[in-house]
């Protein structure tokens, strides 16, 4: 999911406060009496032991906690590191030390060291939700998607009524390639929060991949009532609008290119929209924008070529074609294309050199190879178009057509024979219709009957 951009520094910043204040009471038994912390982000049994006594007394290691948490809210993670260890030091079965120092590791960028301690402070209880949320966060940094899924899991499981946990592990699932758990997961986040645009968004490319198109533009339209100029929405409700065949989906298109104007694919996608809605004019001006102030690509000549011979502005497309070609001298496709860009315009000579060049490049494409034998019929070289077509026949069965000019070549060629037999294969294939090649072979293979039967 590339739109996806995780930031987990800035989620990471949000959990070190969770457990301020520390206080040790008599004997150095562990207190989470936090002066603001809320209590499902310290531990339960610490707090029991701490009420359970009548006076606290003064504690070295609380000075090495505060310490360590005035240096991490002055963003000073690398001074935090030494009294937090001096601290793991002499009470390594406190959690909250292990957090801390897992914290400040991962903003060091220390990842293992920061895996390792927020592992330990898990050991140590279970129930710590932030820990696990901080290793997964760590995970997913560090890309290991399908090792994020499982702490992400269990930070749902403790903070049920939080959609961030959720958030995070649809985001897991669907990049290890957990699709169905991560819809599961992003309906989950919506259950909590509606107005979630990544939950939102994920959902309505799920039901563009499921062929849903309908289900996707609710998706993105609600996704846009809350971001308006989202990209991600406005490219998803553009092309769930395509996928309906829906007239608004060239503005939409446009609304999507007007905030990302560098998208080159989406605005193809707006080219042949426009193309196939025959709206030529503004597909030219489309790509005139993509141009602007630059030397147009590759693929920009291939669409402006498609358009201008779709317009039958076959003198402009040659020279675009000649264009593409000088940038991609060896590419088949191009050359046949001018090469039959020529035989409209009837400068055969020409699209006889272009075909032949590209069948030098595809020897096996019989687009060109029809075409060249087009070229030699319309140029009144019969002899070449006969071998051309020849050569077709033994890659397919001749269709009635070919059989017709076959047969109109030999006719030519005073071959009146095999242009009797060409006549009437093809009057077999078009058996039962009516044209005016039909009548011409019918009334041509009577002449030559006739003609054949006196030569006996």
């Amino acid at each position: 999911m590339k739109d996806f951009e995780l930031r987990p520094g800035a989620l990471l910043r949000r959990a070190a406060p969770f457990f301020m204040g520390v206080a040790f009471v008599a004997q150095a038994e562990p207190c989470f009496c936090g002066q603001s912390a809320p209590p499902a982000q310290s531990s339960s049994s610490a707090k029991q032991q701490a009420q359970a006594r009548q006076q606290k007394v003064a504690n070295p290691l609380n000075d090495l906690l505060d310490e360590a948490q005035r240096d991490i809210d002055a963003n000073n993670f690398d001074a935090a590191v030494a009294p937090l260890q001096k601290f793991i030091a002499e009470k390594p079965e406190v959690a909250f030390a292990h957090f801390q120092l897992g914290y400040a590791y991962t903003a060091l960028k220390r990842g293992d060291d920061a895996r390792a301690e927020f592992e330990r402070a898990i050991a140590i209880d279970p129930k710590m939700p932030e820990a696990y949320l901080n290793l997964g966060i760590l995970l997913l940094d560090k890309q290991e998607y399908a090792a994020a899924v499982a702490p992400l899991i269990k930070a749902v499981e403790l903070l049920p009524a939080q959609s961030r946990p959720r958030l995070l592990l649809a985001i897991a699932q669907e990049r290890s390639g957990d699709q169905e758990g991560a819809a599961r997961s992003f309906e989950g986040v919506l259950h909590l929060d509606p107005s979630d645009v990544t939950a939102n968004h994920y959902l309505g490319e799920l039901d563009l991949r499921r062929n849903k198109p309908t289900e996707a533009e609710t998706r993105f339209r609600h996704a846009l009532e809350i971001r308006p100029d989202a990209p991600e929405g406005l490219q998803g409700l553009a092309r769930s609008l395509e996928a309906q065949n829906k007239p608004e989906a060239a503005d939409a298109y446009r609304k999507y290119l007007s905030v990302m104007p560098g998208d080159a694919g989406a605005r193809a996608r707006l080219v042949h929209l426009l193309v196939s809605n025959q709206e030529y004019d503004e597909a030219l001006a489309e790509l005139d924008r993509a141009d602007h102030g630059k030397p147009p690509s590759l693929d920009s000549l291939r669409l402006r070529a498609d358009i201008q011979i779709a317009q039958k502005k076959f003198a402009d497309a040659i020279v675009t074609l000649q264009q593409a070609i000088a940038l991609a001298p060896h590419d088949a496709q191009l050359i046949g294309g001018l090469g039959r860009v020529y035989l409209q315009k009837r400068d055969f000579a020409s699209a006889e050199k272009q075909l032949k060049a590209a069948l030098q490049i595809d020897s096996n494409n019989l687009v060109y190879w029809k075409d060249l034998s087009s070229t030699y019929y319309l140029s009144g070289n019969c002899p070449a178009t006969l071998a051309t077509l020849d050569l077709i026949a033994k890659a397919e069965p001749p269709a009635s057509g070919a059989w017709f000019i076959r047969a109109l070549c030999y006719d030519k060629l005073h071959q009146f024979k095999p242009a009797l037999e060409s006549y009437e294969k093809f009057l077999a294939l078009e058996q039962g219709k009516t044209s005016d090649q039909v009548w011409q072979a019918q009334q041509r293979s009577k002449v030559l009957k006739h003609m054949l039967e006196e030569k006996r």
